[in-house]
């Protein structure tokens, strides 16, 4: 008898429209070596699962103007690109994520234009040109509450017609939700995912977009 085949690990997964690479694909294994990602970007980070969820339940305007901060590997925004046409910007202080987010904007044919800048420097007239602005686990360290903040608020004041913060519930997160409560009206949601995936995550809110 021949040697059974050993079964190939799977590296890919679909959901949501679009494809994301494990860890132990050879693509990301060659990326790890040639751009060590600075600030928390060396992953996949799942509460971008929630945001896509409450997009899919919630819609969005066809070609929309997103800009993802903290983006890491980008996957929320170019989930709008993939399902919606949006025009996406992906913003993150650490240069070294983009090589991530380009492999996933190529394997999932659609084009993301990215910035290299820290929250505190966003210009409002950046954040004026946007529609509406995504980021998931980007409040994890005390000293990031007050930027996340600033950032909302400047959004909100820019134009910028919906903001949706996701994490699992850290305090820096905590802290930083009651203030865009208080004070910009926002709503927090707890969100769970089932299906194509499991998550789970808290999603601040501000604003809507015109139904």
């Amino acid at each position: 008898m021949g040697k059974k085949k050993k079964k190939e690990k799977k590296t890919e997964r679909q959901a949501f429209g679009i494809t994301v690479l494990k860890a132990a694909d050879k693509r990301i294994r060659k990326l790890k070596k040639e751009h060590e990602p600075l600030i928390h970007g060396n992953k996949f980070w799942s509460s971008s699962w929630v945001i896509m969820d409450y997009l899919e339940r919630q819609g969005l305007p066809r070609k929309a103007r997103v800009m993802e901060v903290g983006c890491g590997w980008g996957l929320a925004g170019i989930y709008c690109a993939k399902n919606y046409g949006a025009k996406v910007t992906g913003l993150d202080a650490d240069p070294q994520v983009f090589p991530y987010l380009d492999l996933h904007a190529k394997i999932n044919d659609v084009e993301i234009k990215t910035v290299c800048s820290k929250f505190e420097d966003i210009k409002k007239k950046e954040l004026a040109k946007q529609d509406i602005l995504i980021g998931a686990d980007i409040c994890f360290w005390e000293e990031m509450t007050d930027p996340v903040y600033n950032m909302v608020r400047k959004a909100i004041q820019a134009g910028v017609q919906q903001v949706i913060i996701a994490d699992p519930g850290r305090p820096p997160f905590d802290e930083m939700t009651n203030r865009c409560s208080a004070e910009l009206g926002a709503e927090v949601k707890e969100w769970e995912v089932e299906d194509p995936v499991k998550a789970t995550a808290f999603l601040m809110i501000a604003g809507s977009l015109p139904g």
